[in-house]
């Protein structure tokens, strides 16, 4: 296994990490996730990346309970910002964000679901721009100095945001964010056009996820046949447009991951295999996040620990998506509030009693 500097911190990561979004979920079976968990530790990986909002919380459950005599083993990151529980669900006011008021309480309730007393790794899962940053960096500083926290990372940040936080870090003496989870696939390349830019002049991590595209690179979805029903296509109903074949971003991958099988086959592996190992080459990423559902989805993944790409095989995946290119908006994770219609319009002027007609 190889190791990679997590930005400009001393911390070594895996080049290949454990996402746990299906633990609780996808896989209910708390012993097979145990196993698979073990799996990734005998592997190598060190990497553990999980969510308060997975599965509701059940995601952190199980780790906490599997983890046992490995914790001090593992790099253990967790993240907070989604409403967790169904009161939260419901009625997620002052119950979901990045306040402080918010952090506080979803870090408390995620250190007794992990059963730690600190998480090494807490993102902020995504941007809030209805709370000022200072707060969030505020916040997430008081609890680093309170030791609940080792180390903070942001999560689908845009670029802008990325720099923005890492100035007032500076500026005002706040912890910093020491990495960026972000998507990033064959299929989803935005990020190279300016967040990994941005990472790596701010001497910053990043930890990549969804490598095979929510399953697109896996060769699970295919035209003309519906998908099969264990799918994220049929699981997770929020973000259904990311997979329905009648959408044309969707048919033209497709048309792409045709030519990538051609590619995979001339290199002799498989798409899935193919397209981790590229989401490693970038330079700027330190991990990839692998989120198998099941131990044989594993054991498949972990064909791909050591593999490296040629320059050939590269080249050939740059004239299938070009670099920067994203083929579906959808995804990229989340929708800047601000291309909302409301956001774009002037409100309609309302009539004021001058402009009455006269009586």
């Amino acid at each position: 296994m190889e190791y990679r500097q997590l930005g400009n911190t001393g911390v070594k990561v895996s080049a290949r990490s454990l996402g746990t979004m299906m633990f609780g979920g996808g896989n209910t079976d708390e012993k097979s996730c145990k196993r698979i968990l073990d799996q990734a530790l005998d592997a190598g990986i060190n990497l553990i990346d999980t969510a308060d909002h997975y599965a509701d919380g059940r995601s952190e459950e199980i780790i906490g309970r599997s983890l046992g005599s490995r914790r001090n083993d593992v790099i253990l990151s967790s993240k907070v910002h989604f409403p967790v529980g169904e009161v939260a669900i419901n009625n997620p006011i002052n119950r979901s964000g990045n306040s402080r008021y918010w952090i506080f309480k979803a870090v408390e309730a995620s250190l007794r679901r992990l059963n730690v007393d600190h998480i090494d790794l807490l993102h902020i899962h995504r941007p809030d721009f209805q709370t000022d940053i200072s707060e969030t960096l505020r916040a997430l500083t008081d609890i680093v100095r309170q030791g609940k926290v080792r180390y903070i990372a942001s999560s689908t940040f845009p670029g802008f945001h990325v720099n923005e936080c890492a100035w007032l870090s500076e500026q005002r003496g706040l912890e910093r964010f020491v990495s960026e989870q972000l998507p990033y696939s064959i299929l989803v390349r935005h990020n190279e056009r300016d967040v990994f830019k941005v990472l790596a002049q701010k001497g910053m991590g990043a930890i990549t996820y969804s490598p095979l595209a929510g399953g697109w690179l896996t060769g699970k979805y295919k035209r003309g046949v519906a998908a099969p029903a264990d799918t994220r296509a049929n699981t997770f109903p929020a973000t259904a447009a990311r997979f329905d074949p009648s959408v044309a971003e969707n048919r033209r991958k497709f048309d792409v991951i045709d030519k990538l099988n051609l590619v995979a086959g001339e290199a002799g592996l498989s798409l899935a295999n193919m397209a981790i190992a590229f989401a490693a080459e970038h330079p700027a990423v330190s991990s990839v996040l692998i989120g198998p559902r099941t131990e044989e989805q594993m054991t498949s993944l972990l064909e791909s620990i050591d593999l490296r790409l040629d320059a050939e095989t590269l080249d050939a995946i740059d004239l299938c998506v070009r670099p920067g290119e994203t083929l579906n908006p959808l995804d990229r994770a989340w929708q800047p509030p601000w291309l909302a219609p409301e956001a774009r319009r002037r409100p309609v002027p309302q009539l004021t009693n001058s402009l009455e007609p006269a009586k």
